[in-house]
């Protein structure tokens, strides 16, 4: 029970520009999960490889921070939150220098493992130090902050992304960040090296540690090339199933009995914890696979250009950004699991509304679901945040982070391959019905006619009824997911009824 006394909190100036340098470092970390997104096809034309080869850009990222983020709490107690914190800015600004000067795809591929793998610390390492920075009657500000930047960000990432694609070279995605890193670093090391938490010399756990990089590994990999290998009528899908299975169950047993862990899985005896974060990595699955899908479609199916496929969810990102400052003074004196009941509430209408779509559907009436959504993004990560990490002590709270953060990489990783592949399947299904009905029969012949009698060639017909039947198996694959979602929302109300009542904010977090 004899802790150091924790430093006292900043305020003032100091407080305001540290809190403004930790939430860019995660705004950076989070951006850059999706600003290559939607600039895929720029950066494969320019490297000369094919589109699908060059998903192994986000998967290599994906992959390296999902067996980093882990991690970070046995490297947090080794060295302490501000030292991993700082070194992991600076790496990630060097690692972004890198893959801005990559003069072919392997060497790309190489840097954003690096980038992946130096990242892990940053998002648990700016919400533990966000915590400690602020008065313990201010947590629900601090959480508001951490949030705020967190689901902003993976809005700003396809919009900056696109932007960046339509007017300049591809290669400042990533060279964007180095200015941003710079500032980070300085401003967090100066002004928090002298409040650095205590450190243990803890051997480090190679199994463990070789174990989660084997399932972490196979997975993600699976998931990447499950699409396009037919999922598990390939091999070498069901092997990888397979050992990332096997390596999984060996991961749990050897964390749970081994002296010191790479990670902490005790931390599930909560119930808190465990139900909070299973909803909190639902949720995010859910959400991150819709702003996935909605740009996809706007670009392959209704003609928008990438940087206005980004620009319709821009109003969401500030009706969040609007909003969750006062979610977050609010948030103490409200019931957490209400909160989140209206994050999953304004998710599951937000996603109903977007199931109304059509094919003449106007921007205007693909931003107003997102407006809603943003009402949602504005409560979310706060009360889930509030919810799974209620009663964590303080010298557990960055293994806690970190756990949390990468059960929703894993959940949206996991969603993303889901849902794209869930798309072209429910496209195909649709396109065959569509066909069965249209055939050749009075329907086809109709519209051939008409596009006849306006000037195109019996041929150009044909693609031309071709060409809508597809649009048309698209938007019923799109609203048929985007309907699951609205449902899938609204049952994850149940799950946050189940936790226990968080406590009031009294301190920066009480033992149980």
């Amino acid at each position: 029970m004899s802790q150091p006394p924790s430093p006292p909190p900043l305020s003032g100036a100091k407080l305001g520009l540290t809190a403004f340098a930790l939430a860019l470092g995660t705004f950076m970390m989070v951006l850059d999960t999706t600003i290559a997104n939607v600039s895929l096809p720029t950066i494969s034309g320019n490297l000369g490889v094919s589109s699908d080869n060059s998903t192994w850009i986000i998967t290599a990222f994906a992959v390296a921070n999902g067996i980093a983020v882990p991690l970070t709490g046995w490297l947090m107690r080794r060295f302490g939150v501000v030292r991993v914190f700082c070194t992991s800015v600076a790496l990630f600004t060097i690692a972004s220098f890198l893959c801005g000067i990559a003069w072919n795809l392997p060497s790309l591929i190489a840097f954003r493992v690096l980038q992946g793998a130096v990242s892990g610390p940053m998002m648990p390492g700016s919400q533990a130090l966000l915590i400690a920075i602020f008065p313990p009657d201010k947590r629900g500000t601090a959480l508001g902050i951490w949030s705020m930047t967190t689901l902003v960000a993976p809005i700003m990432g396809p919009i900056l992304g696109g932007y960046i694609s339509d007017n300049y070279h591809w290669s400042w995605i990533f060279l964007i960040n180095v200015p941003f890193g710079i500032l980070t670093a300085i401003v967090c090391w100066t002004n928090l090296k002298d409040r650095e938490t205590p450190t243990t010399k803890l051997p480090i756990d190679t199994i463990g540690l070789a174990l989660l990089i084997v399932w972490i590994g196979s997975l993600q990999i699976m998931l990447d090339l499950g699409k396009n290998a037919d999922w598990f009528n390939d091999p070498t899908i069901v092997m990888l199933a397979l050992v990332s299975l096997v390596g999984f169950v060996a991961w749990v047993i050897w964390e749970l009995t081994d002296a010191n862990p790479t990670v902490d899985l005790t931390l599930f005896a909560r119930r808190n914890f465990v139900i909070g974060n299973l909803a909190f990595s639902l949720g995010y699955a859910v959400f991150f696979a819709n702003i996935l899908i909605l740009p996809l479609w706007l670009q392959t199916q209704l003609g928008y250009t990438a940087t206005w496929a980004g620009l319709v969810a821009a109003p969401s990102g500030l009706v969040a950004v609007v909003l969750t400052p006062f979610v977050a003074r609010l948030s103490g004196k409200i019931d957490a699991r209400i909160l989140a009941t209206i994050a999953f509430g304004g998710f599951a209408v937000s996603y109903w509304m977007r199931s109304g779509y059509t094919t003449q559907a106007s921007f205007w009436d693909f931003v107003l679901p997102l407006l809603v959504q943003g009402v949602s993004m504005s409560t979310f990560f706060l009360s889930m945040l509030t919810i799974s990490l209620d009663k964590i002590p303080p010298e557990r709270l960055p293994s806690a982070t970190g756990i949390s953060n990468f059960c929703r990489i894993v959940a949206g990783s996991f969603a993303a391959s889901i849902i794209t592949t869930a798309w072209d399947r429910r496209e195909a299904l649709h396109q065959t019905r569509l066909a069965d009905a249209v055939g050749q029969g009075v329907p086809y012949q109709m519209a051939a006619g008409q596009m006849q009698r306006l000037g195109l060639s019996a041929t150009q017909a044909a693609a031309a009824v071709t060409r809508q039947m597809v649009g048309q198996a698209y938007l019923l694959a799109s609203t048929d997911l985007f309907r699951l979602s609205a449902w899938l929302s609204g049952g994850l109300i149940v799950l946050v009824w189940i936790c226990r009542r968080p406590s009031a904010p009294t301190g920066p977090v009480a033992a149980d």
